[in-house]
């Protein structure tokens, strides 16, 4: 029934329709987590995988029929800057979606941390392994502190994020290489992660969501959208072998696209490694 919400061909024409949905659907895995699973001795311990496997299942059937029909393009379009342009809608859709879960779970994070902090344990571990490794315990105990940047210089500290968001990027084009429209598990768990930084930020104060979100996304939108595009290249090949469509002129054709996308979302990582260490640090210090 959830799959119905909205059609991948609705969302091109108000891709913002998917910040809702995205809303929905982190809801939803939410309070089966919090509510259902939480009572269950074993369960509880993994939670917070839990409920990116709740998002994830209700944002298949979009994820799969959006692919689909980007396959359909590539196999319509000839001209490349218009098949470009043809992504970036589907692009923007899988971006409200992603945004709605974001928006969704930071809100929850910060107005009922009693009862859904359980439900993130998986995410704040992560969160305190990256911000705060010196303190580990205390970081998962107190969720505090400022992001640790050492004696690092700026362009070692570009290398490290680049090449992390690379292997980011080749763990998605797998994802949606083996399972098609399963590189939504990948995005689905960095937005709960990012929902966790935004609800640290903020510090249980709802005025700080706006902040920490600018915070968080000034590098992170550019980032999501490469991921995207890297898991619309892998899902479209996907697609193309599963229906039998990787022969003659339409072989190039996928393969070429495919390839553009990629190289396309290289280029928007090390932008966005540039800004995370450049631009976002003078806004918050």
């Amino acid at each position: 029934m959830l799959e119905l919400l909205i059609h991948p061909k609705q969302s091109e024409r108000r891709p913002w329709i998917m910040f809702f949905v995205g809303v929905v659907y982190a809801i939803i895995s939410l309070i089966l987590v919090t509510v259902v699973f939480s009572q269950d001795y074993v369960l509880k311990e993994y939670s917070g995988i839990l409920l990116i496997t709740f998002v994830v299942i209700c944002s298949l059937p979009f994820m799969y029929y959006t692919i689909k029909i980007e396959e359909g393009k590539d196999l319509e379009i000839s001209a490349q800057g218009k098949l470009i342009r043809e992504h970036y809608k589907a692009i923007k859709s899988l971006m409200w979606l992603f945004l709605g879960f974001v928006f969704a779970w930071s809100i929850a994070y910060i107005l009922f941390q009693s009862s859904v902090v359980p439900a993130f344990n998986a995410q704040i571990k992560v969160f305190c392994v990256i911000n705060n490794p010196q303190n580990y315990e205390y970081c998962i105990n107190q969720m505090g502190g400022k992001l640790l940047t050492g004696n690092v210089t700026k362009s070692s500290a570009v290398i490290a994020i680049f090449s992390n968001n690379i292997y980011v990027l080749i763990f998605t084009l797998v994802f949606s290489l083996l399972f098609g429209a399963g590189a939504i598990f990948v995005l689905a768990w960095n937005a709960s992660v990012i929902a966790v930084a935004i609800g640290s930020f903020a510090k249980e104060k709802i005025t700080g969501i706006p902040l920490g979100f600018l915070r968080y996304m000034i590098h992170g939108v550019p980032e999501i959208a490469a991921y995207f595009c890297g898991a619309l290249a892998g899902g479209i090949v996907s697609v193309a072998v599963i229906r039998k469509d990787l022969k003659g002129d339409n072989l190039w054709k996928i393969l070429q696209d495919s390839l553009l996308l990629i190289i396309i979302s290289v280029v928007i990582l090390f932008l966005a490694a540039l800004m995370e260490v450049y631009i976002t640090p003078k806004i918050f210090g």
